[in-house]
């Protein structure tokens, strides 16, 4: 048995692969802890799983602001005392980071440790702070085809993310049931990612009664804050009842997108993982102030894979034609959930659980932590 600290706080597109890879260590029998922020949303999801274990710890996101630069300081250097102290008390043979503002300190902490590190970059374009530890790591997980500039080929691995085990495509019908949705009528899904999308909230708002008219029922994922749980009954244009959802969370991710004919998203490469495993057919809008544009590279490569369609977000007024062209074109939406079955053929989590055992075993003795023998 290995102990693993898994640092992927901060969104849902760093918890959620988290909790997919702590599963699997677990299941394996290894002991599994994660570290996460402070955040609302880091909490919500966590609640889900009481059976792990989940470290909070200090942290706010980077600003170029003069003022927000020196609390992000702060709060780095709080972070990394904190790490230093769960490393010193649960003596991990290895920290794990997804990275995001809460994989710096650990990365910083096992490095004064002695403890190997494993990062793990899902975007096609990396973060900060995978381009700044990515040299240091151990061992580095990329997209097929991305590559870090000063990270060794030896420590360099090509494998997807890993996605919760309850996150499955399921049967369309039962999935709409369950959400309380017609079995029969069309589906629109809008998702902007964990924190929630204005600009989608609000397109959602404004064409809601031009799609209810075309029998399109719709469920809108606002974010935290963004608005108050709203079940709508409307009618069609035929005088049909049609159903209209709006919920600041979702916390039935496999359900939600198994009912979806098509889902209007955000392109964060948790969400495209979660698309992948469901086949759930998209419009990508990409955030167009996500961090080295990440986002448009993301959704591009999407496009690329034949899988869905990219809409820009200063284009987002052709959005509602683009809709109503796919989500009634039943053979177009099943090429693209042809395509996204083929893109879901590589079991990831199976090939990092693998690797991160050969990895933790092969270990050196580390200042702060126990031998490779101890940990057998």
């Amino acid at each position: 048995m290995s102990r693993f600290l898994i640092s992927c706080g901060g969104t849902g597109g760093h918890l959620s692969p988290g909790i997919s890879l702590a599963e699997g260590l677990i299941s394996r029998g290894h002991e599994a802890t994660l570290l996460i922020s402070m955040k609302t949303i880091d909490a919500r999801l966590a609640g889900k799983y009481p059976h792990m274990r989940f470290e909070r710890t200090p942290g706010v996101g980077f600003s170029w602001h003069p003022a927000g630069m020196a609390r992000f300081a702060w709060s780095q250097i709080l972070a990394v005392r904190h790490c230093l102290e769960i490393m010193r008390a649960s003596r991990p043979d290895l920290v794990v980071g997804f990275g995001g503002f809460t994989s710096a300190p650990a990365a910083v902490a096992a490095r004064m440790l002695g403890v190997p590190v494993a990062l793990h970059e899902a975007n096609r374009v990396p973060g900060r702070a995978i381009r700044a530890f990515g040299r240091f790591a151990d061992r580095i997980y990329l997209p097929l085809g991305v590559r870090i500039s000063g990270v060794r080929a030896a420590a360099t691995r090509h494998a997807g993310l890993p996605v919760r085990s309850e996150i499955v495509r399921m049967p369309a019908a039962s999935s709409r049931q369950a959400l309380g949705l017609d079995p029969k009528q069309k589906v629109l899904v809008i998702l902007g990612g964990s924190q929630g999308a204005s600009s989608l909230n609000a397109w959602a708002r404004t064409r809601l009664e031009t799609l209810v008219s075309e029998n399109i029922q719709l469920v809108c994922v606002t974010g935290p804050g963004k608005g108050a749980q709203e079940e709508l009954l409307l009618r069609s244009r035929a005088g049909e009842p049609v159903k209209a959802l709006f919920m600041p969370f979702c916390d039935r991710i496999g359900e939600l997108l198994s009912a979806a004919d098509l889902v209007v998203t955000r392109a964060g490469a948790g969400t495209l993982s979660e698309l992948v495993r469901c086949q759930a057919p998209a419009i990508l809008i990409p955030y167009p102030h996500a961090a080295s544009d990440h986002q448009r590279a993301n959704a591009a490569f999407f496009e690329r894979q034949g899988a869905g369609i990219v809409v820009e977000e200063a284009a987002i007024g052709s959005l509602h034609s683009e809709v109503l062209d796919l989500i009634f074109n039943d053979w177009l939406l099943r090429q693209f959930r042809a395509n996204l079955e083929r893109m879901d053929r590589v079991g990831s989590l199976e090939l990092i659980l693998a690797d991160l055992e050969e990895l933790a075993l092969a270990r050196p003795l580390g200042r702060g932590g126990r031998p490779a023998e101890a940990a057998a």
